[in-house]
This record gives C-alpha cells, structure tokens and sequence, in this order.
C-alpha cells in the first residue's frame, strides 16, 4: 500500500470558519479534511490530515514525514513568513511538498509576500481557498504518479 500524503495546517487553521470569513472563506478545516480525503480517494491515496499551532509539532511531522509519507502538503500559515525550520526540515526529509495558502498572500500585506518553507516546495498554490488544497493533491499525485493524476 502507498503510503499516504501528509497534510499539515499551521497556527489558526483551527480557527477556519470564524476567522475572518471575508479572507479565509467560511469552511471549516474539518470541511477541508473531508475535500482532501475524497480527491485522495480518487486517486488512489490516503491522507494523513494535521493542525497544530506549535511550529516544533510542524518540524516534528515533517521529519516523520520522511519515512511514513509518500509527500506533503503544506499550508504553514504564519510560519510561513518566519519558520527557517520548516524549511530545514522540508529540505532534509527529500519529500515533494506542496504549499498551500487559502488566500493570495502576494494581494495581501507586503510581509506575507516572503515564504521561507518555498525553497522546500515544488510548487506554490494561493488564492483558491480549500479549492488550493485540492489542487495540491492532485499537482502531488500527477509528480507521483502521472498516469493517477487528474
């Protein structure tokens, strides 16, 4: 069996749904987790779905992504824009990696222009809400196996 794609959710994705809907749109992350199992399905993969609002738990995952992941999905939220780790790791663990973000963050304040876990990631998804986590999936799947993708 494949072993499964690792979605990790960084500082406040909790709070999706209540936290500024106008930005973030009113799904909940439960809302996200269930999109993200029905398009793995799909495809012939299994997820491995994570929140936490401590980047050392994010760091911690991504190295045991290493041996128990097939590849990562990443949506760092805050960390985004400060966690060096994040990408130390994604780098060590040699895992293709996704990020993810449910707004545009290069329409939103200048700071959040900068990623640092980018570097780590093959590619780059904004703007789309829950949508993005979905195409991460598949882009994932299709530099995986192409002939699962789409």
């Amino acid at each position: 069996m494949t072993k499964p794609i690792y979605v990790l959710n960084g500082p406040n994705l909790n709070l999706l749904g209540s936290r500024e809907p106008q930005v973030y749109g009113s799904e909940t992350l439960e809302d996200v987790r269930a999109r993200c199992e029905r398009k793995a399905a799909k495809l012939g993969f299994a997820i491995d779905f994570r929140q936490s609002n401590h980047e050392g738990e994010l760091v911690a995952w991504i190295q045991e992504a290493k041996e128990k992941a097939t590849g990562l999905i990443v949506n760092a939220g805050a960390f985004t824009h400060s966690s060096i780790a994040m990408l130390d790791a994604l780098l060590a663990s040699e895992l293709p990696c996704v990020e993810v973000h449910l707004s545009n963050i290069f329409r939103r304040e200048s700071f959040r222009h900068n990623s640092y876990i980018s570097k780590g990631a093959k590619g780059v998804i904004c703007g789309f809400g829950p949508l993005g986590y979905e195409l991460a999936i598949e882009a994932l799947a299709a530099s995986l196996e192409p002939k699962k993708a789409l």
